[in-house]
């Protein structure tokens, strides 16, 4: 972190700000285009067209839209004006105030967007880009909108909202330091993404028996899994149980009122399902999106009536179980027992679900499996906490060194 100094502040109408900084509406120091009008004809290939979609917090992503115009149309929908690289961009509407600058020229942009290019000595496009990300632009940003539902904002109100204006040199200082705090975000988002990546072929390769851990060659067996589990179907009857547990696609089974900010359920729980610790339970009419989780949160919790609750034996292990149970292998199966099913209704029942066959090897060698496939979650988490501490300390950085609160050396 660069060097901070504190600083005399003044009054103004967007606070305190150090007293050698000025006010000034968007407009008085930017050239903008305001891409409104015609839909522009949609193609499979050509010149890439950016969307509202694309523009994120702080970056365009090329992988979420992908949508074309003609080269023969180029020049006919960027009448208005061609982005150039440094450009800040701003979503109007359909999500309103995501920010990103143009990082390429060759591409086009639709509507809901207006592209801002300082015109001024006094303003650096780097600069603006972050004080439209920070909190103080955005709430400014949503006094001025209008709807409820969606909510927007016409350009003509957009321009007038006031910016605040350090001196040039520490507008660049500043946008150089969030930028290295970009740089190390993205590189830790990167990380993770090959660290899912690995695990993700580990878990391929390891839990198919394509690839052997060393010390292990003995023959996988296959077993349906009522011969490795029974079902569980105690029930809340006495009411001493009070915490609900839910069933999530990628998380497995969670605390219902922190996962969802509210309640999701009735007062009555004495005909909910009790799930102890160490047990597993599945959505029965969800489990093909692969709502199956494991219980290692609280000693014993509830769940809605409508799912199903088992207990294994001793020929698995509950970790290697439950993570071949999360895979696409046997998501698909579920899909398959479920659909045309005259039973649909009910979902997959463990009646169903007990004949379901799984192949697995010895004892020892699941728990091996399991424990490299823990170290790789382990290593994953690891680098999301760092990844929100780096998220966190932007923030603190945009909110001091935006409003001035903190000032750079020069």
């Amino acid at each position: 972190m660069e060097e901070v100094i504190e600083s005399k502040l003044k009054k103004t109408k967007l606070g305190e700000i150090p007293y050698d900084w000025e006010i000034g509406k968007i407009k008085d120091f930017t050239d903008y285009v305001d891409y409104r009008g015609k839909t522009p004809l949609k193609t499979t290939k050509g010149i890439f067209l950016i969307t509202a979609k694309n523009i994120k917090n702080g970056y365009i992503d090329y992988k979420i839209s992908r949508e074309f115009i003609s080269e023969d149309d180029y020049d006919n929908v960027m009448s208005r004006g061609k982005p150039s690289k440094g450009d800040v961009l701003i979503t109007t509407e359909a999500p309103m105030g995501n920010v990103a600058q143009v990082d390429r020229t060759d591409v086009a942009l639709a509507q809901r967007i207006i592209k801002y290019s300082s015109s001024s000595e006094n303003l650096s496009n780097d600069y603006l880009k972050w004080f439209l990300l920070s909190p103080a632009f955005q709430k400014e940003l949503d006094l001025e909108s209008t709807g409820t539902t969606v909510k927007g904002i016409k350009g003509s109100r957009l321009h007038k909202i006031p910016i605040i204006l350090p001196p040039l040199k520490e507008q660049q200082k500043i946008a150089k330091i969030l930028s290295t705090w970009d740089q190390a975000i993205n590189k830790t988002q990167k990380l993770i993404e090959q660290l899912e990546l690995r695990k993700k072929g580990l878990m391929q390769e390891l839990l198919t028996g394509k690839k052997r851990l060393p010390g292990f060659d003995g023959e996988w067996k296959k077993f349906e899994i009522g011969e490795v589990a029974q079902q569980f179907t105690d029930k809340n009857s006495d009411n001493k149980i009070s915490e609900v547990l839910s069933c999530t696609k990628y998380d497995g089974l969670v605390r219902s009122l922190e996962y969802f900010g509210r309640k999701v359920y009735g007062d009555d729980l004495t005909k909910y399902k009790v799930v102890p610790r160490n047990y597993f339970a599945y959505a029965t009419n969800h489990i093909e999106e692969g709502s199956i989780g494991y219980q290692n949160l609280i000693d014993a919790g509830l769940v809605s009536p409508m799912y199903t609750v088992f207990k294994t034996n001793d020929k698995v292990d509950d970790s290697y179980l439950f993570r071949l149970l999360k895979t696409d292998r046997m998501i698909y199966y579920y899909q398959s027992n479920m659909s045309g099913s005259v039973a649909r209704r009910g979902g997959l029942r463990w009646s169903a679900f007990k004949e379901l066959i799984v192949k697995l090897p010895a004892i020892q060698e699941q728990k091996a499996i399991a424990a490299l496939l823990n170290e790789a979650d382990t290593e994953i988490n690891l680098q999301s906490e760092h990844l929100e501490s780096l998220k966190n300390q932007k923030k603190g950085l945009m909110q001091q060194l935006l409003t001035g609160k903190k000032r750079v050396k020069i």
